[in-house]
């Protein structure tokens, strides 16, 4: 495979000039990276999140799903401790380094190599990063529960009237 500077799904040329398409590795619907050799860009904290030390973030939008609602970024940062508030649902992988997440209950959990969390969207927390931090993340928009359960409904009539692929899972 080669690099392509074309994201999964065309972009209108609006589109284009407010985010532009990241440069991947794709073979028709497939991605594949290597997140410790993504090129990041600044990613400053808002106004107030920083706690203590100077904390730099950096972060690279790698691809983002055809519906919109979705999209896997690599994110690193510097020490320090800063307050953070999800605003979609995030799951992570850390690639390296070490953090410490404080949630609001004041309980901490360390994240290490190979360690995966989930970020329900609306929570907040607190993290400490104590050695340069890189992770994966894989953000969603939340959905209406009801609209879920309606969509989830909606493709299964599909693959009953046979007018959908089954999922070789």
């Amino acid at each position: 495979m080669s690099k392509v500077d074309s994201t999964l799904f065309p972009m209108t040329e609006k589109e284009r000039l407010i985010d532009p398409p990241p440069k991947l590795c794709v073979s028709e619907s497939m991605l594949a990276i290597t997140p410790s050799a993504v090129e990041l860009e600044p990613e400053p904290f808002p106004p107030g999140w920083v706690v203590s030390g100077s904390p730099q973030a950096r972060c690279k939008k790698v691809v983002r799903s055809h519906d919109r609602t979705s999209h896997i970024v690599v994110w690193d940062c510097t020490p320090g401790s800063f307050k953070w508030h999800y605003g979609m649902d995030e799951a992570i992988v850390v690639i390296s380094g070490e953090a410490y997440m404080i949630n609001d209950k004041g309980e901490e959990r360390r994240f290490g190599p190979g360690d995966l969390g989930f970020f329900p969207a609306g929570t907040s927390c607190t993290w400490r990063i104590t050695e340069h931090l890189r992770k994966v993340g894989f953000l969603r928009e939340s959905m209406w529960r009801p609209l879920g359960l309606g969509l989830k409904v909606w493709h299964k009539l599909l693959r009953i009237l046979g007018l959908a692929s089954k999922s070789p899972i």
